[in-house]
């Protein structure tokens, strides 16, 4: 008798911001397949007995293929298994939840998607940053900076009032110098976020031109997204939100 798979975003990762549908499928889970970017107090909503299997990835290191994270979450429901996959952020967003799905789809499993907080929108929110605001952007770009820079639409990202990146700490110099290249202006507000939400949040912002510098310096690793437009600038006009809640004060960088 087959089981069933739930593909369900954890969040950016503060745990207070998992949602109710999630944390009521752990309690019930017999099986949680997780990502290396689900916070530890996320997974003591499973319940006691259930197995626990790490499925977590970094690029440029040592990370689980995604063939045979597709082929555990199918063994385990053909086991007869409620099974939670649970994924950082959204699975849908960056989180190869979609190829997954299909993988559940041909092997004939069924599975439920549940949607989570994206770190695209709840990163920068932490960091005081709106994606939107009247008369500034009223539209953002989600993007991933893990491409090769010749793969990317370049021009198209460079036009876009607000632009977020995920993935954006190691490939952040040629991801800025590529946006400089199609046209945005070098002096656009920049932020990059690292881990946010979480309470060794660190922030630095500057410009299109010195970000990839500045974050450098300041030795910002991964998770880290980087918001590019002028909403980057009502940060400082909003300095009390600049910290995830209830995690302590972040630490910020600026130029």
């Amino acid at each position: 008798m087959s089981g069933k798979v739930f593909l369900v975003g954890a969040g950016p990762g503060d745990p207070g911001l998992l949602t109710l549908r999630a944390a009521e499928l752990l309690r019930e889970a017999d099986t949680v397949v997780y990502d290396r970017l689900v916070h530890e107090d996320v997974l003591r909503h499973a319940r006691p007995h259930a197995r626990l299997i790490f499925a977590g990835k970094e690029g440029g290191g040592e990370q689980v293929a995604q063939e045979e994270i597709q082929r555990t979450l199918i063994a385990q429901a053909k086991l007869g298994r409620k099974v939670v996959r649970l994924k950082g952020g959204d699975p849908f967003v960056f989180g190869r939840g979609g190829e997954e799905a299909l993988a559940l789809v041909a092997a004939g499993v069924p599975f439920e998607v549940v949607p989570g907080v994206s770190s695209g929108v709840a990163a920068p929110a932490a960091a005081g940053i709106p994606v939107t605001h009247r008369g500034l952007s009223t539209a953002v770009t989600f993007a991933t900076a893990s491409f090769s820079t010749g793969s990317a639409d370049w021009a198209h990202l460079a036009g876009a009032p607000t632009l977020v990146l995920f993935m954006a700490g190691k490939k952040l110099a040629a991801a800025t110098d590529a946006l400089i290249a199609n046209g945005r202006a070098a002096a656009t507000p920049a932020a990059i976020v690292e881990a946010g939400t979480w309470a060794h949040q660190r922030v630095v912002s500057g410009t299109l031109s010195d970000i990839a510098g500045l974050a450098l310096a300041a030795n910002i690793g991964s998770p880290a997204i980087l918001v590019v437009g002028e909403v980057v600038g009502i940060r400082e006009q909003l300095a009390a939100l600049a910290s995830p809640v209830p995690a302590p004060a972040a630490e910020e960088v600026a130029s």
